[in-house]
């Protein structure tokens, strides 16, 4: 721990709260059935295999995410020549129409 965080006990349920003093957010909780008789956190393999599982999603999710960004940057262009096909078909039908009404 460093100067920019306090450890702090709750007086209530015994919880060590592990607090950043710049942003004032939690970083960390371990509720007195984790924390061995020196006071400092167990350690679990169940929290590190969880964590390792969820560093492993996110590159998985980060390559779905890519992929799905490439795929509609490939589509891209279909769908804009579409467009503009449907754009330079109603100009053709609306000067059609203005020489059809002179």
């Amino acid at each position: 721990m460093n100067n920019k965080q306090i450890e702090v006990a709750c007086p209530c349920c015994e919880t060590r709260l592990v607090v950043d003093v710049l942003t004032s957010t939690v970083l960390r909780a371990s509720g007195p059935q984790q924390v061995d008789e020196t006071g400092k956190v167990r350690l679990d393999e169940s929290r590190w295999d969880a964590a390792r599982d969820r560093v492993h999603g996110r590159g998985a999710e980060a390559e779905d995410r890519l992929e799905s960004a490439l795929s509609a940057e490939r589509d891209k262009e279909s769908r804009l020549d579409d467009l503009f096909e449907k754009a330079r078909e109603k100009v053709r039908r609306s000067s059609e129409d203005e020489e059809e009404e002179s």
